[in-house]
């Protein structure tokens, strides 16, 4: 007769087998502790081992040899929710799990090395994060990429699976940094970084507000994440301000979002509706804005949060100025046919998704066909516009300034010259 054992396991239960448990997971150690000692320590000491949640519970038992190690299951995030439903559910609809989707809807993914992306050592090793049907991990095990199957590991590194670590700030770092979204440099030279660390050493009492990523953007242990204005910085409708509209629908001609001979909407628009890149409509920004006031009234009172961020819109609007400023000066040099469309983009206008990558199967030769002032226009977009507007979300005067708003004045100064330069010397 087989006997069970019941296991509660953070929010669910888990039903197993003891008969052979011990036999099968002292095999699974022995052999693993000589091949793979650091998975075999984590293990030990996570939670799941102290609740008999063994190598087979999320494995199988189909690999017992080294000869037939891919018989191994590798748990995707449906496995972690046979136990975890909550979770499991909060992150299904949060950001972060449209961060696969997102990936590849974006046209320069295709345009990147395949070992940057489903490799996971470029754009892929971040946006690997998100649920995949069958079939996108079927062809992920053809391409040789056997490991990026599951999201939960990303913040909860298998296989000690800590809810300490994924609390920790360092977790968000692996991914929120460098060239487009240096929010963790934003934030750890912030004052409300500057108080964290402060306080891990000591030098603040234990009662201190000491703000973290998870405070602001997963409270409570929430997985549902979502910002009002979102990482592309564009929302709908169109501000009153007649300047202000125009400089958006600018930059979302430029997005391929709006055609920019007929301001209609594109594919692109089904694209970022469908992961819900961008807030469309007031109430749902409202909604993420009323969200984020809620969490600075906990230190802050509510009226001096109001302005901060009314002041980080104010800005941004501002960064789409000079933004839309130089989107029209390159895209002049295309309706002049000073600049030749390069292959890959939807339509005779900068296109700002190419991310300055060129086709992954001839890069090399690619290369020279993206116009330098192209590349301009997608570094400032990017790279400094980002810095702007989320530095003043991030409370970085540094990064605001010096980072953002002065490389983006830079910037457009480049490329007003650079079009100078080019009408001057093109060949009719």
């Amino acid at each position: 007769m087989i006997q069970f054992k019941t296991v509660i396991v953070a929010s669910g239960l888990l039903l197993l087998s003891t008969a052979g448990i011990a036999g099968a997971t002292d095999a699974c150690v022995d052999c693993h502790t000589k091949v793979s000692p650091g998975m075999v320590m984590d293990w030990k000491a996570s939670e799941h081992s102290k609740n008999d949640v063994t190598c087979s519970t999320c494995h199988g038992d189909a690999h017992t040899t080294a000869e037939d190690s891919k018989n191994a299951t590798l748990p995707d995030e449906a496995v972690c929710a046979e136990c975890h439903q909550e979770q499991f559910d909060s992150f299904a609809m949060g950001k972060h799990n449209f961060g696969w989707t997102v990936l590849n809807a974006i046209p320069a993914t295709h345009m990147a090395p395949d070992e940057l992306i489903e490799g996971g050592r470029g754009c892929g090793g971040c946006h690997n994060m998100g649920i995949k049907t069958e079939e996108q991990k079927k062809d992920q095990l053809e391409k040789g990429y056997r490991y990026q199957v599951n999201s939960c590991d990303e913040c909860h590194t298998r296989h000690a699976f800590s809810k300490k670590e994924a609390n920790n700030p360092r977790a968000c770092q692996q991914c929120h940094m460098g060239y487009d979204h240096p929010q963790w440099e934003m934030w750890s030279s912030s004052k409300h970084g500057m108080r964290y660390f402060a306080k891990k050493a000591g030098d603040l009492p234990e009662g201190a507000a000491a703000p973290t990523c998870q405070t602001c953007h997963l409270p409570d242990g929430t997985h549902e994440n979502h910002t009002a204005w979102g990482f592309l910085g564009v929302r709908l409708p169109l501000p009153e301000d007649k300047q202000e509209a125009a400089d958006r629908v600018t930059i979302l001609k430029a997005l391929g979002v709006l055609n920019p001979e007929t301001g209609e909407p594109t594919a692109i628009l089904d694209a970022v509706k469908a992961v819900d890149m961008a807030r469309l409509d007031q109430a749902s920004w409202e909604k993420e804005r009323n969200k984020m006031l809620n969490t600075c009234t906990q230190c802050h009172s509510k009226s001096y949060a109001q302005e901060q961020l009314e002041m980080g819109d104010a800005i941004l609007g501002k960064a789409d100025r000079l933004m839309a400023e130089a989107i029209e000066t390159v895209a002049a040099l295309y309706k002049e046919g000073i600049i030749e469309k390069p292959a890959g983009y939807p339509h005779n206008y900068p296109f700002l998704l190419t991310f300055m990558h060129t086709n992954g199967a001839n890069w090399d030769e690619d290369l020279d066909k993206l116009s330098y002032i192209d590349q301009i226009l997608v570094r400032m977009y990017m790279k400094h516009r980002m810095r702007a507007y989320q530095a003043f979300f991030h409370v970085n005067p540094d990064y605001a300034y010096w980072y953002g708003w002065n490389m983006m004045t830079e910037d457009l100064g480049e490329v007003k010259e650079l079009a100078r330069t080019m009408r001057a010397t093109h060949k009719k």
